[in-house]
């Protein structure tokens, strides 16, 4: 591989490049579901190729092949540089990249239980005793039991130097349980919606979460929905779950701090941002209770690495300290816009994309409450869990979240469920709002593996820590 990426890289110093970059990237992926007492999909891919990046005249040039030989590397790197003369006659202010120290070394992430050395037969097993058990509620007419899982290994060279190589599993598994009656339609997930839990694990992480011992649980908790009220509309004091706080770091603090959005460079996937790069250090984003971290350390996280797409290795990098924005997500050529270094955000989807600032581990960072503490301190109120729905408008400032279930908080504890609640906000205003977020004892890491952002689209693997919190005076009604 080192040969190859070396071919690739002299050809391009010899096509006239300025700085050029090689990826080789060899994943795989499997996806399995049960569905309703049937499997329902068993899906296998494998992908291996390599990519060439490359900066000539100012201007980038990009090209990749699956074919990964010295020779066929060599033909790539002088097509990018093709490419990037050619952009450079149609182009602005030169590109400028931030300076970095080569990279060299090899990291690898955690894994106890190889997950593509178990068999289909068992995998299937687990996944339809988990079906079985929430079909033994007679109100849950439909059910779907999944598992997935990843595996890449990735080397990197560039002309300034850098060598490195990188692999990981990623494993992941969700039971979701739908009641139905008189046509409408309630839905309970676990470990999470939109994909269920993912960890860059082995099979271990599957097993431990425990499908089938939470599967009545879940199934009850649908066939419930159906009978409980709508949640009242109104302004409520709201404690979130962590993983609704999850996605809602995501969507309202990750991506607007992503540098590109914030200097009007891109737009896809739900615009660009309201925050602007003159406001950190300034810009107050929300309470003293809020502090947001950016870090591709955190061991078992979908959004750790060893090195980014460039190179830059990874970091732990404050977003909001006690409400005030201190940073943002950078790449190279953005943190030299605004003069800084780059804290390693640059990720592609596969080898034949070119890197885009992407977020890695974005988490609220934990209080000091304890969960039974804080619903006796609210008194009045309403708690909610696991997305349903969202929307957010192309500046990331108004947003609405639904969840799939709620309960009041009547005298200090939890009472009566309601189904479907939604909450509104103005990003701003909503984080100023936060008074209270719950201890490290409650907080973990939640995966996301379906994060999509430009054109084509490109899907990053990301992750967010958080644990549940509280927000006075927001708008609550029912989501429809």
């Amino acid at each position: 591989m080192k040969e190859v990426i070396e071919a690739a890289l002299e050809a391009a110093r010899l096509a006239g490049a300025d700085y050029a970059d090689a990826r080789i990237v060899d994943s795989s992926r499997e996806e399995i579901q049960v569905a309703s007492g049937r499997v329902e999909a068993v899906e296998r891919s494998d992908s291996f190729g390599l990519g060439v990046r490359v900066l000539s005249n100012g201007s980038w040039g990009f090209a990749a092949s699956r074919e990964v030989t010295t020779a066929e590397a060599a033909r790539v790197a002088r097509q990018a540089v093709g490419i990037a003369k050619a952009s450079a006659l149609a182009a602005g202010d030169p590109v400028r990249l931030s300076a970095l120290e080569p990279a060299r070394g090899t990291w690898s992430g955690p894994c106890e239980i190889d997950p593509f050395s178990v068999g289909l037969e068992d995998k299937l097993a687990l996944l339809t005793a988990a079906d079985e058990a929430m079909r033994a509620e007679p109100a849950v007419t439909v059910t779907k039991a999944h598992c997935g899982f990843y595996r890449e290994r990735k080397w990197f060279g560039s002309t300034e130097g850098a060598f490195t190589e990188q692999s990981w599993f990623e494993s992941g598994a969700g039971i979701v349980a739908y009641a139905i009656k008189d046509g409408e339609v309630v839905t309970r997930s676990y470990p999470n919606s939109h994909g269920g839990g993912w960890k860059q694990a082995g099979f271990e992480y599957v097993r431990d979460l425990d499908l089938v011992g939470n599967a009545a649980r879940v199934a009850a908790q649908a066939a419930e929905l159906l009978t409980a009220p709508e949640c009242d509309s109104g302004t409520v004091d709201l404690i979130i779950d962590g993983s609704q706080m999850g996605l809602q770091v995501h969507e309202s603090v990750g991506h607007p701090t992503e540098l590109d959005r914030v200097l009007g460079e891109e737009a896809a996937f739900a615009g660009t941002s309201w925050v602007k790069a003159a406001d950190v250090g300034t810009l107050v984003y929300g309470s003293e209770h809020v502090t947001v971290t950016a870090d591709a350390t955190v061991p078992g996280s979908l959004g750790s690495f060893g090195w980014d797409d460039e190179g830059v290795p990874a970091q732990r990098d404050p977003i909001v300290d006690r409400g005030i924005l201190k940073g943002l997500l950078t790449s190279r050529e953005t943190a030299h816009e605004i003069g800084r270094t780059s804290n390693g955000c640059m990720r592609a989807d596969g080898w034949n994309r070119i890197p885009l600032v992407r977020m890695t581990t974005v988490s609220l960072e934990p209080g000091t409450w304890g969960f039974d503490d804080l619903v006796a301190d609210t008194g009045e109120g309403l708690y909610i869990e696991t997305n349903n729905s969202w929307s957010i408008d192309d500046k990331r400032l108004n947003f609405q979240f639904a969840c799939e279930v709620g309960w009041e908080i009547k005298g200090g504890e939890l009472g009566r469920m309601v189904k479907m609640p939604n909450y509104t906000g103005i990003t701003p205003q909503f984080w100023a709002s936060c008074d209270a977020v719950c201890s490290a004892d409650h907080w973990q890491v939640w995966g996301l593996n379906n994060c999509g952002k430009g054109e084509p689209m490109q899907v990053a693997h990301v992750a967010h820590g958080a644990a549940p919190a509280r927000f006075r005076g927001v708008s609550v009604g029912v989501g429809r």
